[in-house]
């Protein structure tokens, strides 16, 4: 049993053997795939995501955002801070951490990057999201970008850790009414690449609580 819930993530993103598919189906939306077709692949757009985490009054957090309605993709959706991969990029990591920074004020130097869970293929938007997980020893100065994000949220991702609540609902999207799978959070509806993203990092999480102690993060105890 690991007691350092950082140690632990950096020797699981190292060794690679992630819940990726198992974790995306259990909150894929209906008639939604996994995988790109081979048709299809010159026409899917390279993006990546940073999820956050640090510890905050005996919880751990991650940071999302809520998108504005103007955005062309996804409005008005809960997501992580991150964005399409530019020719300018050194690399996908490189993407994420400049999005964190332009989107909430993240800096890169107040976070240490332990890596990158599975990727996940959006089939509405063509994207290819590579999600990375970086860690913060306390809350970071955030500074919302208003012209960006809409609304800063401060997720206690060890909460569903310790009780992952999955709820279902009926949204009107892009190609019409679906009953999704969603995480209930103050009222807000997770789904989709969100929750499917959430839902890899869940499961991993899982092995750090110790039922011993009334499902208690060992390292924030």
């Amino acid at each position: 049993m690991y007691s350092d819930v950082k140690t632990y993530l950096s020797d699981i993103l190292l060794a690679g053997n992630l819940p990726g598919t198992v974790a995306h189906t259990k909150m894929l939306p209906p008639g939604r795939r996994l995988k790109t077709k081979e048709e299809e692949l010159d026409l899917v757009k390279l993006s990546s995501v940073l999820l956050v985490l640090f510890p905050e009054n005996g919880r751990l957090y991650t940071c999302l955002t809520r998108r504005p309605s103007t955005m062309k993709h996804h409005p008005g959706q809960i997501s992580f801070p991150g964005g399409k991969v530019e020719k300018e990029d050194v690399s996908a990591e490189m993407t994420a951490l400049r999005e964190a920074q332009e989107e909430v004020g993240l800096v890169a130097d107040q976070v240490e990057i332990l890596g990158k869970l599975s990727d996940l293929y959006v089939e509405v938007s063509r994207f290819s999201i590579q999600p990375f997980i970086a860690w913060a020893d306390r809350k970071p100065d955030f500074l919302v970008n208003y012209s960006e994000v809409e609304e800063l949220i401060l997720f206690p991702i060890s909460d569903f850790v310790a009780n992952e609540i999955i709820s279902e609902t009926e949204l009107e999207t892009v190609t019409g009414t679906l009953r999704v799978k969603f995480y209930p959070f103050n009222g807000e509806f997770i789904w989709g690449a969100t929750a499917m993203i959430l839902s890899e990092l869940i499961e991993i999480l899982k092995k750090t609580i110790n039922p011993s102690v009334n499902h208690s993060f060992n390292l924030l105890d």
